[in-house]
C-alpha cells in the first residue's frame, strides 16, 4: 500500500490580498499529485465576510480530493465570521486513515489575533490520543503557531497556552503538529515530536519567505512523517532544508 499523502494548505486569504493565479495552480498541482487528504489550516478568508466564505467554498471544491479538512484562522472568526465558518465547513475533531490518526484543534475566537486551545479542549485531546495505538501516526493540525519562528516579528500573537499544549502533544505520542498563521515555512524538531509550519499558499502577505507554497507529508507505518515544502509553480524539496540554510533575513540583505 502506498503511503498516505496529505497537502497542507494555508492562509489562502480570499479578499483584497488573494492572487488568483497562485491558487489556480495550486489547484492544478493538487489534482495531479491526487493526495489522500488535504488540511487548510486556516485563514481561508481575509475578513471573514460572507461573500469571502462563498467564494472559499467555491474554490475548495476544485480539488479532487476525497477527504478535504478545513479548519478555521483568526481572520475567518472576524466580523461574526465564526458563525459562518461553521455553516460553510463543519469539521469533525478526529480523522482516522490506515496510516494515521488526525486530530484537529480550534485555536480562533473571535475578534482575536491571538489563539488558545482551553482546558478542556487540551483534557479532551489527552484523553482521546493516549488512547490512539502506535501503529499508526498521530498527527495534530491547528491554525495558530505552537512555537515562535524566526523573520515573524512579534510573538504575542500565538497559542496562550502553548505551553499546556505542548506538553499534552508530548505527553500523548504526537508525531507531527500541523500550524498556520504566520506565512512562514518552518520546522522544529522536539525528538519524537515534528511541529511543520504552512507558508501562505494563495496571498501576497509574505514574512521572511516571500514566495507562496504549500507542504506535502507522507506517512508510513512506523516511519517518521515526511513533511516537504512545495513552491507553487516550482519545486518541492524536504522542509528541514529550508531551515538547515537559513540565513537571518537582515544577512541576505
Amino acid at each position: 500500500m502506498s503511503a498516505l499523502q496529505i497537502v497542507q494548505l494555508s492562509d489562502i486569504h480570499i479578499g483584497s490580498l488573494f492572487v488568483q493565479s497562485a491558487f489556480d495552480t495550486v489547484v492544478d498541482e493538487v489534482n495531479k499529485l491526487k493526495p489522500h487528504v488535504i488540511v487548510v489550516t486556516g485563514d481561508l478568508t481575509d475578513e471573514g465576510l460572507l461573500f469571502q466564505f462563498e467564494r472559499a467554498r467555491n474554490e475548495l471544491k476544485r480539488f479532487s480530493c476525497p477527504n478535504v479538512i478545513v479548519l478555521a484562522g483568526n481572520h475567518d472568526y472576524r466580523h461574526t465570521g465564526y458563525l459562518l465558518f461553521k455553516k460553510f465547513f463543519p469539521t469533525k475533531q478526529v480523522y482516522e486513515f490506515d496510516d494515521a490518526y488526525i486530530v484537529t484543534l480550534g485555536t480562533a475566537r473571535p475578534d482575536r489575533d491571538e489563539g488558545e486551545v482551553g482546558y478542556r479542549q487540551n483534557l479532551w485531546m489527552e484523553k482521546t490520543l493516549t488512547k490512539f495505538p502506535d501503529t499508526k501516526s498521530k498527527i495534530v493540525a491547528m491554525h495558530h503557531h505552537l512555537i515562535g519562528i524566526p523573520d515573524t516579528g512579534t510573538d504575542k500573537i500565538i497559542i496562550l497556552d502553548a505551553g499546556d499544549t505542548l506538553r499534552t502533544c508530548l505527553h500523548s505520542g504526537v508525531d507531527l503538529v500541523l500550524c498556520g498563521h504566520k506565512h512562514r515555512p518552518w520546522v522544529w524538531n522536539l525528538g519524537r515530536l515534528e511541529i511543520a509550519y504552512a507558508g501562505t499558499a494563495s496571498s501576497t502577505r509574505f514574512r521572511g519567505f516571500f514566495e507562496n507554497c504549500y507542504n506535502i507529508i507522507s506517512v508510513e507505518k512506523g516511519k517518521k512523517p515526511r513533511v516537504d515544502i512545495k513552491i507553487v509553480g516550482k519545486k518541492r524539496f524536504p522542509l528541514a532544508e529550508l531551515v538547515e540554510r537559513y540565513k537571518p533575513f537582515l544577512e541576505q540583505a
